[in-house]
């Protein structure tokens, strides 16, 4: 028998080492089937989708316009811009001819703009023409080059750390952790493992997804994925070993306790990888793609997380035995009297608790609402394009340069789909309009239409583009609000008219992520409710549950709001990084209470819920601890990625899971249990005894 069992634990092992030797090369493929252009994100429903739509028909071409900047000490002379001028229609990967160069009023600085081809690399070829640009200009000349190429480039270095550099520090954190707890070389291992395993197979199962055409794969959800593996498996392995050590610490052999380790442990994992599950799966009902891709993408990660746990761990622990905890291997454990605590910090801070429940849980409360208050500073309205990565980058700077000699919205134009009998009378409103710096009909070489020159409108089924440039950049939120009187005007005289372009996909996408928050969070509190009704058998103690979990939500997101405009600085909050540390926050943060109340649970079915409830937490306080640790530290390695959404949502979860490890489980919710005592149960009678 013994024999069948070390068979079947050394298949599962090797099953899982060969999904792991396929699924590690297959991170280096997911750049392939990835997409960080914006409007990809939209709904179609959207009017700047529809608008781009329309706008493709317009093009012979899918170039991706870059501007190019030049700005001199002093005023340019003729021969400096003829030179940059035969450069740039000299670079490669060009779609067409080179439009320019424009002078500034001022003189001091000439525009180009290069459309790029779309099928190429883009940020190879925006490099290259970096490097070309530094190397013919003469001294006291500045270069960059921004717009749509240029922030897209920017973009992708960025993104560039996401498969190594991410994962090493998460990896590096974790190790370093799980060895001060365990202070054994083996057993941070073998859990670091299955995290590592967990993440291959969930790596292959986004890549066929995103192959397929079922997502669109961007590089944050790519990150966000990698993080939230490697910090729930650990977790699930975490409550396994723990449930393991005890089994071993009651004299039972290897394989004993294993089976008691994974019967006690399979209900809360499963609960725990349920809620984040479902909690991520509600992301369908988003209307902005990023946020449907993670759905899937999320939830596959966790659903193989919970997989990996209670197969691939088990099997290395049945093999191992005792040798996993060398050279600390675990001791008998003495009998406990009915109501007395084990020893330890978690064991005082569990009497403590008994002591004073009332006013714990009251005081813990207020200053949990106190730091909820500063929700109503946290500025998530969008973030401007030239924020989105942090530190200095040549397209953040360029657009300053642009602002500074030309309108704002140079290089990134608003762009106007008309019937072609309102044409004549909406130019001249467009050009009336406040913060409009110049409007045109376009032609068919994509200038300006002139009848004097003979260059008529460009006239695709009954309709022409307009080409309208504003007075501030593009990512403002004074271009937002021209954008929406251009739409009023526009609509006035073409109710089908579409106005799209960088401001409209801005400002629709958030929009739609503001509209998601309101439609996907009572989705996700319901799904939760009903898993922690089934799993405690209770209406009230899930209802409490849920209730310090959103309470330490809105307490993490103030004290984020805070943290952003006082210390960042941050000029505002993208508009999904709400909902996003929603779906994180309360979906993790419920797993900790599942850990703890599904054994408080089973100590008041034999000691009553009072005296329950203070074992539940003694017994379970270290391992919790150290999985809020885990997981605090994994997503607080998003930090080092210089995007602002992913800064922000790293910093956001770190602080959430610690406040809901150390405060919410530890104080507010076993003091509150305790106050009410065998009624929060009900209907069940279960911990009848005091």
């Amino acid at each position: 028998m013994r024999w069948i069992r070390a068979l079947l634990a050394a298949v599962l092992v090797a099953l899982w080492l060969g999904v792991s030797a396929v699924g590690g090369p297959t991170f280096g493929k997911l750049g392939d089937v990835q997409t960080n252009d914006q409007a990809a994100f939209l709904p179609a429903s959207a009017e700047a989708t529809r608008a781009l739509e329309w706008q493709s028909k317009f093009r012979t071409s899918d170039a991706i316009p870059a501007v190019v900047v030049v700005v001199g000490e002093t005023k340019l002379d003729e021969a400096t811009i003829k030179d940059l001028s035969t450069t740039l229609s000299k670079s490669g990967d060009l779609d067409g001819d080179v439009a320019g160069p424009f002078l500034s009023e001022d003189g001091l600085a000439a525009e180009w703009v290069l459309p790029l081809n779309g099928q190429a690399e883009v940020d190879a070829a925006v490099d290259t023409l970096r490097t070309e640009l530094t190397d013919s200009a003469p001294a006291g000349i500045r270069t960059y080059v921004t717009g749509p190429a240029g922030f897209s480039a920017d973009l992708v270095e960025a993104f560039g750390g996401i498969d190594g550099v991410l994962l090493g520090v998460a990896l590096g954190a974790v190790f370093v952790i799980l060895l001060l707890v365990y202070r054994s070389v083996l057993l941070p291992l073998t859990v670091l493992f299955t995290a590592v395993a967990a993440l291959c197979a969930a790596v292959l199962a986004m890549y066929f997804m995103a192959k397929e055409g079922w997502i669109r794969l961007d590089g944050q959800s790519q990150g966000i994925l990698s993080i939230l593996v490697i910090g729930a498996a650990t977790d699930y392995s975490l409550l396994l070993v723990a449930r393991h050590k005890e089994a071993l610490a009651l004299g039972q052999d290897r394989w004993q306790a294993v089976l008691t380790a994974w019967k006690r442990s399979v209900e809360p994992i499963l609960a725990s990888g349920g809620t984040v599950t479902v909690g991520l799966l509600c992301l369908l009902f988003s209307d902005l793609n990023s946020n449907k891709a993670l759905g899937p993408i999320g939830a596959s990660g966790i659903v193989l997380s919970v997989i990996a746990a209670l197969t691939f761990l088990p099997a290395v622990l049945a093999l191992l035995g005792r040798a996993a905890y060398w050279p600390f291997m675990p001791k008998p454990t003495p009998e406990l009297a009915p109501e007395e605590l084990p020893a330890g910090l978690w064991g005082r801070i569990a009497a403590f608790v008994a002591r004073h429940p009332r006013p714990i849980w009251v005081l813990t409360a207020l200053v949990l609402a106190a730091g909820a208050l500063g929700l109503t500073q946290l500025k998530a309205s969008g973030v401007p394009q030239s924020d989105i990565v942090l530190g200095q980058t040549d397209s953040r700077d360029g657009q300053v340069a642009l602002g500074e000699h030309f309108p704002g919205g140079t290089g990134s134009p608003l762009f106007a789909v008309v019937e072609e009998s309102a044409a004549a009378d909406l130019l001249p409103l467009l050009e009336a309009s406040d913060g409009v710096a110049s409007a045109y009909i376009q032609a068919a070489d994509g200038g300006p239409a002139v009848a004097q020159a003979g260059r008529d409108p460009q006239v695709v089924e009954g309709r022409v583009l307009f080409s309208i440039t504003l007075d501030d950049p593009a990512d403002s939120d004074a271009a937002k609000a021209t954008l929406l009187n251009v739409r009023d005007i526009a609509h006035g005289q073409d109710s089908e008219a579409l106005v799209g372009g960088t401001t409209a996909t801005l400002s629709d996408t958030a929009t739609t992520a503001q509209a998601d928050l309101l439609k996907i969070i009572p989705l996700i509190l319901l799904a939760i409710l009903i898993i922690l009704m089934l799993l405690l058998r209770s209406i009230l103690a899930p209802l409490l549950l849920v209730a310090t979990t959103v309470l330490s939500y809105g307490t993490a997101m103030g004290v984020s709001a805070w943290v952003f405009n006082g210390i960042f600085d941050f000029a505002g909050a993208d508009p999904s990084v709400p909902l996003f540390g929603f779906v994180f926050l309360v979906a993790l943060g419920v797993d900790y209470n599942i850990f703890l109340m599904t054994r408080v649970r089973e100590e008041s079915l034999i000691h009553g819920t009072r005296n329950g409830v203070l074992r539940g937490l003694a017994v379970t306080g270290g391992v919790i601890t150290s999985a809020g640790v885990v997981l605090a530290a994994t997503f607080a390695a998003l930090g080092i990625i210089p995007i602002m959404f992913l800064l922000q949502l790293g910093f956001i979860v770190a602080f959430g899971v610690l406040l809901d490890t150390l405060v919410v489980r530890s104080l507010l919710v076993p003091a509150l249990v305790h106050d009410i005592g065998q009624k929060v149960w009900w209907p069940s009678k279960l911990g009848s005894k005091r």
